[in-house]
């Protein structure tokens, strides 16, 4: 008995020695263990963002998607002789021999000037409680076409004749279902009647207008008016010699995509004006081709890598901001658990492994709550409304286990801390990480310097040893 006795006495005395390190390895798992939650919310969060997507897919499908421009071409078919190779059959005997032959083919002709002005005027369309902003662009697009030079199919010279009257001015629209009414382009002073279909090789929506050139004639000029719905992003390929794009919108928050960025360029509150200079040295593609078989020709590639204009999307949406945010979850189980902890070892207070979990289980609710109220409201009134009903959820709680009300504003304030610097942070574009880090390190150095008197404390000094044989 007196064995086993010794025995159950070591194992506490041991336990006890150890009980701290004990304590923080429980405290560690508990944290670990809320990260199930957080997972289940940021499954959530992909779920709504899912239907959202299907919602805004719905929603562009009716009004017009992405807009690009491409055009216009000044496209002339010609034709032209070339010899073949012709196997005929004279008395039972294989003759080969050569014939020439009359062939079509297109020239593709691209104008010297072009010209873009117009506005895009942002709205706001839901389907559900789901929103998406759209637009509507007013555009005048002008220019002027050089007479057509053949040079370029001097090895065609035998025999070349170009069909004037099979002429046609052609426009590349990548969603038609974007155009409000119907166009007419002015061409030489007269309107000439747009007809559906791009009729340019590569490309099916567009438009397309019949012309009926006049051999010999000079250089022609053309202008169209057109309002056009789209969303996400307007572009513009330059096929022109010289390409001039003025776009104005009340968006406030405009992204410069494509190949080029805008020469003058002003953002205000009140949206922005861009204006950009392009020459066809910046692009890959040239002035004129054919198509006929053999020779070289553009790729509808080329024509989508020189595209410029500008992205009406929101920089930083609310799921992304919530989905940022999720990632800070642990942080903030983290530095609770911490203070509970530091609360224990300093004023002798006993905490349960239920009020940890209890804490850390109100802090996970914050982000199902922010995912949810950001659906209805404003990012900042949604984070607003979630932080305060957490803060005071937690702190509520800690004024009875805690034993006091100044312990539960102390953990309060720190935590309505931590989520007003968080509030920045996801508010922050280009110095998020930095910010995030900083934060980080402050709070571990705070923890450190709060813990700093809770380590090993120092021996007592042991007396020297005596030798015997020494006198």
């Amino acid at each position: 008995m007196d064995s086993t006795s010794s025995l159950i006495d070591a194992g506490r005395s041991w336990l006890q020695r150890r009980a701290f390190l004990f304590k923080i390895i429980g405290i560690g798992l508990l944290a670990l263990l809320l990260l199930i939650p957080l997972a289940m919310v940021d499954s959530t969060l992909r779920e709504r963002k899912q239907r959202s997507a299907e919602a805004v897919t719905g929603i562009t499908q009716t009004w017009g998607r992405a807009q690009r421009l491409v055009g216009p071409v000044l496209v002339v078919p010609y034709s032209y002789q070339q010899e073949f190779e012709e196997v005929t059959v004279v008395s039972g005997q294989r003759v080969t021999g050569r014939v020439i032959r009359e062939v079509t083919a297109e020239a593709y002709f691209l104008p010297e000037q072009l010209t873009v002005t117009g506005g895009l005027e942002p709205q706001e369309r839901r389907r559900g409680i789901y929103r998406t902003h759209v637009y509507t662009g007013t555009l005048r697009i002008s220019g002027r076409f050089a007479p057509p030079d053949w040079a370029f199919l001097e090895a065609d010279g035998n025999g070349l004749r170009p069909l004037w009257d099979r002429a046609r001015l052609a426009f590349a629209v990548s969603d038609l279902r974007g155009m409000r009414e119907a166009v007419s382009v002015t061409w030489g002073g007269q309107p000439v009647p747009l007809q559906p279909g791009a009729r340019i090789e590569g490309f099916t929506t567009g438009l397309h207008a019949p012309l009926a050139l006049a051999e010999g004639a000079g250089a022609q000029a053309f202008a169209l008016e057109v309002t056009l719905n789209g969303s996400e992003s307007f572009s513009v390929v330059p096929m022109g010699r010289e390409t001039r794009v003025s776009l104005t919108s009340q968006w406030p928050d405009p992204s410069f995509i494509g190949a080029f960025l805008p020469t003058e360029r002003a953002v205000d509150g009140e949206g922005f004006r861009a204006t950009w200079q392009v020459s066809y040295y910046g692009r890959d593609f040239p002035q004129q081709w054919t198509d006929r078989p053999g020779d070289p020709r553009p790729s509808t590639e080329s024509f989508q890598a020189a595209a410029f204009g500008v992205s009406l999307l929101p920089s930083v949406d609310a799921y992304r901001t919530v989905e940022r945010s999720i990632k800070y979850g642990i942080l903030f189980v983290a530095l609770v658990f911490t203070a509970f902890f530091l609360f224990e070892a300093t004023l002798r207070l006993r905490l349960n492994a239920l009020n940890y979990l209890l804490v850390g289980a109100a802090l996970c609710l914050f982000f199902l709550s922010l995912l949810a109220l950001s659906e209805f409201l404003s990012f900042g009134v949604a984070y607003g409304v979630a932080a305060l009903a957490s803060i005071s959820l937690v702190g509520l709680y800690c004024w009875r286990v805690l034993l006091g009300g100044r312990r539960a504003v102390l953990v309060s304030t720190l935590l309505g801390g931590v989520y007003v610097y968080l509030y920045f942070v996801l508010n922050m574009e280009d110095f998020s990480l930095l910010a995030g880090t900083g934060a980080l390190f402050g709070m571990l150095s705070a923890v450190m310097y709060a813990t700093r008197s809770l380590g090993a404390e120092e021996s007592p000094a042991m007396p020297p040893s005596v030798n015997p044989a020494q006198p």
